[in-house]
């Protein structure tokens, strides 16, 4: 049977655009942002086992961006460089402590509001400010860790969390492992049901699940589904890359060296179960639209804030550049994107941002970054992706530039590598020594977006000022291990 007999797919595969919508008006967005979701656990983007019927349907009915990346490979840097349209660097939101950041950033809520826009946000929350400062027209169920966040983040001397060995007991059937995410998805269902028809202005509603984020509970229906599915990470700790030092200060960081076989299985099980859980629930909210007539209008996204390593090279959740950590799902259906077609060009979540100002008509600031989707050609092989990281178990910070198929990995401490994609997908061998001008083009890619150096004292003096007020400063342990 054909993908577009179902009704959500059938509107999008009938051939809607821009011109055909009643009245002309612009379209409305919906943006369902998963947690820690790395696109490589999901068909659509080739896992042989793990089945995603929903992401699937997306993907035939729009368009998958195959190279999608993070501006951070960490949840409140991410999501906050999402909220303002400014690179991580730019705001100064460098890792999950909230202590000391400066507040004062325009928001997207804040210019959807001025634009006419309404603004909904649903679930969780991980920015720079409280949820009610962030200017959405509504928030249903915001959730947002409690003030100063994670405070593990010393880097010189590096903190370990010592009680961090306990996460690889963190898997498992559990009853009630998703009643904060059900609640999201009910309110999400509710509003475009009963809200969403009788708006008169545009409209984007973001609904921000927790999962797959770790604790890796699952209700028993999803741990049974896939428990036939579980394999161990085909990169160990054996790898060239696994030794880098900013692998090996991960690992040291959150005690994953202390984790058995047993306890990597269940974890990866406990992923997989979530990862369906969310595909679930995202078919659920392209029900609603195509049962609302809401599909005609409306066009839906599908991505996460970053990626989880999930075992590979003996490091787990995210906090580096490996393509793991920093790549992420992009998948968007509706009228302003053409079905079943595959993008190579890549993106990040700023284009994801950009877009939304451009299918709601909206008018963006002038110096929020990002490019619309809509204006990326499929195959861009001079493109430029940044993304860096300056948060909890590592060193230092460190930078990544892909351009085509290379990928440079610049560390402030520690040896530089460099990663041919193409031939090398698994990133098991440095280039960095062997191509020394493909090297130096990506570092002078680097160097065009901002200072490295400056950048990472600047980084360096917050996370000192931050742990200074909170008596921390020269300590290796910090406050009890948190999920972040």
């Amino acid at each position: 049977m054909s993908l577009c007999n179902n009704r959500f797919v059938e509107f999008f595969c009938g051939g809607a655009t821009r011109d055909t919508l009643q009245g002309g008006n612009v379209s409305n967005a919906v943006v369902f942002m998963a947690d820690e979701h790395n696109p490589f656990y999901s068909s659509v983007y080739g896992h042989p086992s793990l089945d995603t019927p929903n992401l699937q349907r997306l993907a035939q009915s729009g368009s998958t961006y195959a190279n999608a990346y993070t501006p951070c490979p960490l949840c409140m840097p991410s999501r906050s460089a999402f909220l303002t349209g400014k690179r991580v660097h730019e705001i100064s939101v460098f890792s999950n402590c909230t202590a000391h950041l400066d507040t004062n950033h325009l928001t997207l809520g804040k210019v959807f509001v001025d634009q006419g826009v309404h603004g909904v946000n649903i679930g969780t929350l991980h920015a720079f400010d409280r949820p009610e400062n962030l200017g959405f027209s509504e928030l249903l169920f915001p959730h947002a860790p409690a003030p100063p966040g994670d405070c593990n983040h010393g880097r010189t001397p590096l903190m370990i969390r010592h009680n961090a060995a306990n996460r690889a007991n963190s898997f498992g059937p559990r009853d009630d492992a998703f009643v904060r995410d059900r609640t999201s998805i009910e309110a999400a269902s509710a509003w475009l049901t009963r809200r969403a028809p009788q708006m008169d202005r545009p409209w984007c509603l973001v609904i921000n699940l927790s999962k797959p984020h770790f604790p890796l509970f699952a209700e028993p229906e999803y741990w049974r589904r896939v428990e036939n599915l579980i394999d161990l990470p085909h990169s160990g700790i054996e790898c060239e890359s696994a030794q880098h030092p900013y692998a090996q200060d991960l690992r040291a960081h959150f005690q994953t060296e202390q984790f058995t076989i047993d306890q990597v299985r269940g974890l990866r099980q406990g992923y997989f179960a979530c990862v369906s859980f969310a595909d679930e629930q995202l078919g659920r909210i392209m029900d609603t639209l195509a049962e609302t007539g809401l599909a005609r209008t409306t066009n839906l996204f599908y991505t996460s804030d970053h990626g989880e390593m999930l075992g590979k090279f003996g490091m787990w959740w995210k906090c580096h550049g490996y393509e793991d950590a920093v790549r992420i799902p992009m998948i968007a259906a509706g009228p302003d994107f053409p079905s079943a077609t595959r993008v190579s060009t890549p993106v990040d979540l700023l284009d994801l941002q950009a877009t939304l100002f451009r299918v709601l008509g909206a008018t963006r600031p002038y110096d929020w970054r990002g490019t619309p989707l809509t204006e990326l050609p499929a195959h861009d092989p001079d493109r430029v992706i940044f993304s860096e990281y300056h948060g909890h178990g590592t060193r230092s910070g460190l930078f990544v530039i892909r351009k085509g198929d290379w990928k440079l990995i610049y560390y402030m401490a520690g040896p530089h590598q460099l990663f041919d994609l193409a031939h090398d997908p698994q990133e098991r061998v440095n280039r960095y020594k062997a191509e020394p001008e493909k090297a130096k083009a990506l570092e002078r890619e680097l160097h065009r977006i901002c200072d490295p150096v400056a950048v990472n004292q600047r980084a360096h003096q917050l996370e000192r000022e931050q742990l200074a007020s909170l008596g921390l400063l020269n300590g290796t342990t910090a406050r009890p291990d948190v999920d972040n």
